[in-house]
């Protein structure tokens, strides 16, 4: 199964377009993200991240749709 989640963007680093990488934060969790995917992005942004590369941007009301689907299916484990 694969999975894509969405982080904010918190910095962007790298000059080409190839070269674009961001600092982006997951719920706190804060990771280096390819960012070629996704050239319009910058930071405040919400993009979904599939193994390490921006695939699209995100507005934010789905980001935190996502989450909360997340926190539920997380609640649900812990009940089990």
């Amino acid at each position: 199964m694969c999975l894509a989640i969405p982080g904010k963007i918190i910095g962007v680093s790298g000059e080409g377009p190839l070269d674009r990488r961001g600092r982006v934060s997951f719920d706190g969790v804060v990771k280096e993200v390819n960012l070629a995917y996704v050239p319009e992005a910058k930071a405040g942004d919400y993009v979904i991240v599939h193994v390490g590369f921006a695939i699209s941007v995100v507005d934010p009301e789905e980001a935190a749709k996502v989450f909360e689907y997340l926190k539920q299916i997380d609640e649900l484990q812990e009940v089990q």
